[in-house]
């Protein structure tokens, strides 16, 4: 994990010194997503909130259960995030090629307590958590619609950093069970997705996106069960 911040920290950096530079200072053109100089190559830096989850035949066994227990178990997303850094290069006056390369959580989440309604004073819960981390690697065309507003899509690959799974249950707000274990075994160390969004780029450099990563592989290596990762994304970003 530490050479993972390390990592991006060196590519801000190295952005920063970029940016630095430049003979002339990155202006901006308020009637258009562009500065002065739509032909040169730029740096940013980007972090946000992720909500994960699995979409497959994982989810739907989960969602049968769900349905089974009468409210006593519940599917959740799991909350998370993401940070990193891109290039956005110019190819054409309104259109971009950003490669970007960042660190983001994922997984799923599994609620359940005890199903009977004599027992809701106890306030006892389970919570299983797939807290699954991958370095993604998104390759996006990026087409600006209007003052600063641009749509963006492009595929996708993600690096397994880690994937565990933690297990907590407890009563009356007390955890009796906290532990975490290790889940690499029977996940695939590759995964693809195509992803794409919405965003809007300030005069100044600041911008704003939203996103939604669609899973095309299932993540067990095993076969023996299609399962996807889905993730919807929002971030803030700033272009040197």
């Amino acid at each position: 994990m530490k050479k993972i911040f390390l990592l991006i920290a060196v590519a801000v950096g190295l952005a920063a010194a970029s940016a630095e530079a430049q003979q002339q200072p990155v202006r901006y053109n308020k009637q258009s997503a562009y500065n002065n100089n739509p032909n040169q190559v730029r740096f940013g830096i980007k972090a946000g909130l992720n909500l994960a989850d699995w979409q497959g035949e994982t989810v739907q066994s989960m969602q049968d259960l769900v349905d089974m227990s009468g409210g006593y178990v519940s599917k959740e997303m799991r909350p998370g995030f993401h940070v990193g850094t891109y290039v956005s290069i110019p190819v054409a006056p309104g259109f971009e090629i950003e490669p970007g390369l960042q660190y983001s959580q994922k997984g799923t989440v599994l609620k359940g307590k005890i199903p009977l309604e004599q027992f809701d004073f106890l306030n006892a819960n389970v919570t299983l958590t797939n807290k699954a981390e991958y370095l993604d690697l998104p390759i996006l065309a990026k087409v600006y619609v209007g003052e600063g507003f641009h749509i963006f899509a492009g595929p996708q690959v993600s690096y397994l950093l880690s994937n565990k799974v933690s297990a907590e249950a407890g009563a009356f707000g007390f955890k009796a069970l906290n532990q975490e274990w290790d889940m690499n075994s029977g996940f695939r160390d590759f995964d693809v997705a195509l992803t794409g969004g919405l965003g809007y780029r300030f005069a100044n450099g600041f911008n704003l996106s939203a996103g939604y990563d669609y899973g095309l592989n299932s993540i067990d290596s095993n076969g023996s069960f299609d399962t996807y990762n889905h993730v919807i994304k929002a971030s803030v970003g700033f272009t040197f």
